[in-house]
């Protein structure tokens, strides 16, 4: 269980990904993006085209990189 002060750095980040259009795609970013250290959650929305990260701290560098290993152009659309 998290305390809150753990929680208050937890910090939502959401990203574009418009060519994801499958359940491959979608398992292909969830999995490169679970494996950067600092990520809590990923949720993939191939209807949006939406990646929704709850993570601690991380730079949108290092998620945009993630998703660029699963093989996918990402764009960070809100905070």
């Amino acid at each position: 269980m998290r305390s809150t002060a753990e929680e208050e750095h937890v910090e939502t980040q959401i990203f574009s990904v418009p060519a994801m259009h499958c359940g491959h795609c979608k398992a292909a970013v969830t999995q490169e993006l679970e494996a950067v250290s600092g990520v809590e959650a990923v949720d993939v929305d191939l209807d949006t085209k939406l990646v929704t990260v709850q993570c601690d701290g991380l730079e949108d560098a290092a998620l945009v990189a993630a998703i660029d290993e699963a093989g996918y152009d990402a764009e960070r659309v809100a905070a």
